[in-house]
């Protein structure tokens, strides 16, 4: 008996994750809030659940392009360039992104009968994005637990991995990441050079395989 969903972006992460939890896996969410790659990775995040049997939902969250402050949300010339651990990659930060994401799956989980909700947090997050770290994927566990009938909780099983790490696990399942979407800048082809790029290129070598990507010239 299938019971989690998954937050799914369309990016290598939660695509791998989607694949290795397939068998448990009977939804799969993805936001639209705006960002400028959004267009990019959703109808790769779709082909996917087509291609498992998995149901897939796009959820409008406007408001946080209206509303919130971040470089994902002001057009590709907005986001920086270089590493992804760098300081001017903060401004890539949508605050509590995922606190609200978890937060609608979380109801939409136990509105469907299931207990898990499944994200793909690793630890390459860790240093710019608050709301990827252990200490905040617990606590909004917890927080989820009390606050349904189900005690519906996370489960973010590449928390303490890397992406490259991620990238071998893809790897092993024979997983094409030319199907995936990394770049913050949203364009036709991948720029290669924001920090998302960069750690794309990075966790790829690390895992040994054969960059697929298309990149800018």
């Amino acid at each position: 008996m299938k019971k989690a969903l998954i937050i799914l972006s369309g990016g290598m992460d939660s695509v791998t994750l989607l694949h290795e939890y397939k068998e448990n896996i009977a939804m799969a969410v993805t936001f639209d809030y705006g960002s400028n790659h959004n267009q990019r990775e959703i109808p790769l995040a779709k082909l996917h659940c087509e291609r498992l049997g998995i149901k897939h939902i796009v959820i409008p969250l406007d408001f946080i392009h209206q509303y919130f402050k971040s470089s994902l949300l002001e057009g590709g010339e907005a986001i920086p360039e270089g590493h992804y651990a760098d300081e001017n990659m903060k401004s890539t930060v949508v605050p509590f992104r995922n606190g609200i994401m978890l937060a609608i799956a979380c109801g939409i989980a136990e509105s469907n009968g299931l207990t898990e909700v499944m994200i793909a947090n690793h630890a390459g997050d860790h240093a710019i994005y608050p709301d990827c770290r252990a200490t905040f994927i617990s606590s909004m566990s917890e927080a989820m637990a009390y606050g349904t009938y189900e005690h519906v909780r996370i489960v973010a099983p590449y928390t303490h991995l890397t992406k490259g790490n991620i990238a071998v696990i893809g790897k092993a399942m024979g997983l094409d990441y030319s199907e995936t979407w990394s770049c913050y800048k949203g364009g036709e082809k991948h720029c290669g050079k924001c920090g998302t790029c960069v750690e794309r290129k990075e966790a790829l070598a690390e895992a040994g395989i054969d960059d697929p990507t298309d990149y800018e010239d």
